[in-house]
């Protein structure tokens, strides 16, 4: 049967190979074996369940946590031609009896429930008369009290299996198992915990950051101006702060939205449709938003405050990069946020144990935050890796910036702390060391401190600034409560003493994600328009990575389609013409002319599998050994374009490239000229106002190796 859920995969999916971890799952499933599997967000956990009920006889009930996400599901499902329905409080009552009635005459092949179902025995006896073969449960740690999403109906699963006439296989699936919680749901769910496959918990396609003592909001409108054209969300801890950011995008002119408790059903129902289907490029969100949403073309989650533990903070990172495409995770600290998560534990948590079990948790999230070494191997180890390899991309592995010596600034706010009698805040020791004349200021007859004005070189928002980095390194201390005041901490009377230095690196820069060529905007244009035609999410018509691939490949036959990741049968039929029209035309427009068709297709027809090696790879060795592209080109009976962009590909993948033999410094810096004329958003406009000589390879060239020591900066 293995043999046939491949075949399957690449049917309905458009892929030859199982990634980690779900070929062996899918054996145990197909074998009658219950199985727990944990894999990381974004690794493909719903393939483990929706390959196998293809094959499976009768139903596949999948017991999900949230409306929002069946519905992504079921429609996802309904792309590729495998037949599903969810059952929720969203139906009317002539609806939810139509789909059981569908449901007993087998129209379906999976049916997704919420777990609250289950406290209806009305509901359960009716499942009774379905043939429900296998039982998957998303988000298993759900089920878990020690987990961090906890479901009280989760606990009713093991009764409803016991209830079913005939025992269903059991598939438990989540991304965030820390080892005592994988020991709770296989204990609960009775299954053999030796057997559960564990791939790691590792997103390879993600970087770390982490960034303290710099002014956030600054941080966000800059980033967010940067990669306008791109998908994010931020995560702030309360909804003042969530209203607080969206209202500054806003007046950025920027397309964002908000998301939290504090808004009604239906507006938060229609901020996350919005962002669902590409109306809004951001939304500003507390960690009431996303789980369960499956939008894939996610390119960066930045978390505006630390949350309140590491099961939160990865499956919330982890809503980036869905795709598999370079996507990147900040989180912007500041020491406050460890009180105003330990105001929401003692608010939202009676139970004295659990209390402390999440404290102790908070403790490890900031940790992680003054972490110096790999920021992902601390989170695998958390998770229970035990030798993760540094990953060599998150902010720790990467950061080369330079330091200056800030001690003598530093030396000034400390004594002007302690001259005010440590009762003040950051506004108040700000005003004083900017030398302001306000009322509080005179009344306290601070101006005849020795300190006062001895930063007036200064703004008022570069000394808070300053506070703000002095206390991420814990110099300055804050005291609990609403109006939080300033206090010298030991290390901080170590440096007045100049028993230590205090050293602060050049501000982080912000990158700039994706550079998108013309063909790439022409696609997620086209996708839209057919998303808009079919009612559903953008990314469920096609995924980023899967526009990337055409981009790569330049189908120009259906044939051809189905070597493009992400395209099965059903969506070559049903949207590929739409593709191949597109592809014709940015031959057409950037004079590169067709491939010949017979040659194409010869091409293509090599082999009917993929190769392992990505093909910019291939391209890039051949390149190495001192062939042309046009030579490159013959050889591997690609266009000269796609060969072009495999050495552009190369390059951003980390691979080293003389670009002077593609494009002269003297054309370089004409072209830069015109980009800072007229932006990067397009090729065309930039093409047109340079020599005839500078061709589009060129300018992408230049564009790319821009990106690329942005980057390295």
């Amino acid at each position: 049967m293995l043999t046939k859920a491949k075949q399957n995969l690449l049917h309905y999916y458009g892929y030859e190979s199982f990634r980690n971890g779900q070929e062996q799952i899918i054996s145990r499933v197909l074998s009658g074996k219950d199985t727990i599997g944990i894999m990381p967000t974004g690794g493909g956990k719903s393939i483990c369940y929706q390959i196998p009920a293809t094959l499976l006889p009768g139903i596949t009930l999948v017991i999900s946590p949230l409306i929002s996400l069946m519905k992504d599901q079921v429609d996802a499902l309904d792309q590729v031609g495998i037949p599903s329905t969810f059952i929720n409080s969203s139906l009317s009552s002539s609806e939810y009896n139509g789909r059981l009635r569908e449901l007993q005459n087998g129209d379906y092949k999976i049916l997704y429930i919420a777990p609250e179902r289950l406290e209806s025995p009305d509901f359960v006896y009716q499942l009774s008369s379905i043939p429900i073969s296998m039982v998957a449960i998303d988000e298993a740690h759900c089920i878990s009290q020690w987990g961090h999403d906890f479901r009280p109906s989760y606990l009713r699963i093991p009764n409803l299996i016991e209830q079913l006439p005939n025992k269903p296989t059991v598939i438990a699936l989540t991304a965030t198992a820390t080892p005592q919680v994988k020991k709770d749901i296989c204990h609960l769910l009775q299954i053999d915990e030796s057997t559960a496959i564990v791939t790691g918990f590792e997103r390879e396609n993600l970087s770390f950051k982490v960034i303290k003592g710099q002014n956030r909001l600054d941080f966000i409108k800059k980033y967010v101006r940067q990669n306008r054209n791109e998908s994010g969300i931020i995560y702030a801890a309360t909804r003042k702060e969530v209203e607080h950011v969206y209202e500054v995008l806003q007046k950025e002119g920027i397309s964002v939205g908000r998301y939290h408790a504090g808004l009604s059903d239906k507006e938060r129902t229609n901020q996350q449709d919005l962002f669902l289907n590409d109306e809004l490029t951001v939304i500003v969100a507390t960690n009431a938003f996303g789980m369960g949403i499956d939008k894939s073309n996610v390119r960066y989650v930045i978390h505006y405050q630390m949350p309140k533990n590491m099961e939160s903070y990865y499956q919330e990172a982890g809503r980036a990069g869905r795709d598999g495409l370079e996507s990147e995770c900040i989180l912007l600290y500041s020491a406050q946020d460890v009180q105003i998560q330990r105001f929401l534990i003692e608010q939202s948590t009676e139970n004295i144990d659990r209390q402390k079990q999440e404290l102790q948790k908070l403790l490890s999230m900031k940790d992680f935050c003054y972490y110096e070494g790999c920021l992902q191997s601390f989170i695998l180890r958390y998770f229970g890796d035990e030798n993760p390899k540094s990953c060599e991309k998150c902010s720790n592995c990467l950061d080369d910036r330079s330091s200056i010596d800030v001690t003598t600034d530093c030396q000034i706010v400390l004594s002007c702390i302690i001259r005010m009698g440590e009762r003040f805040g950051k506004t108040m020791v700000a005003s004083v060391l900017t030398g302001s004349k306000n009322q509080k200021v005179l009344d306290f007859r601070f101006n005849q401190l020795s300190t006062y004005g001895l930063l007036k070189d200064k703004s008022a928002k570069d000394v808070t600034d300053f506070i703000d980095f002095l206390i991420s390194e814990q110099v300055i201390g804050m005291t609990d409560g609403k109006f939080p005041l300033l206090y010298v901490t030991t290390s901080g009377k170590e440096v007045l003493l100049n028993q230590r230095k205090v050293m602060r690196k050049e501000q982080m820069t912000v990158k700039v994600l994706t550079v998108n060529d013309e063909l790439f905007e022409s696609l997620r244009t086209i996708r839209k328009e057919l998303a808009t035609q079919e009612k559903v999410p953008p990314f469920v018509i096609f995924s980023d990575q899967t526009l990337r691939d055409v981009c790569s490949k330049l189908p120009i036959t259906e044939e051809d389609l189905l070597n493009v990741k992400g395209i099965g049968l059903q969506k070559q039929q049903r949207y590929g013409k739409y593709l191949i029209e597109a592809v014709r035309k940015y031959n057409e427009e950037n004079q590169q002319g067709e491939m010949n068709l017979t040659e194409t297709t010869k091409v293509r027809s090599k082999s009917s599998k993929r190769d392992d090696t990505p093909s910019y790879v291939v391209t890039y060795e051949l390149y190495q050994q001192g062939m042309t592209l046009k030579e490159i080109a013959k050889e591997r009976e690609f266009s000269q374009m796609t060969i072009e962009n495999h050495i552009l590909q190369s390059a951003e993948a980390g691979m080293e490239i003389e670009w002077g033999k593609i494009v002269s410094p003297s054309h370089e810096e004409l072209i830069l000229e015109v980009i800072d004329e007229v932006g990067i958003e397009k090729l065309k406009p930039i093409k047109e106002k340079l020599p005839d000589e500078i061709t589009y390879f060129m300018i992408k060239t230049v564009i790319v190796k821009s990106k690329i020591l942005m980057i390295q900066l």
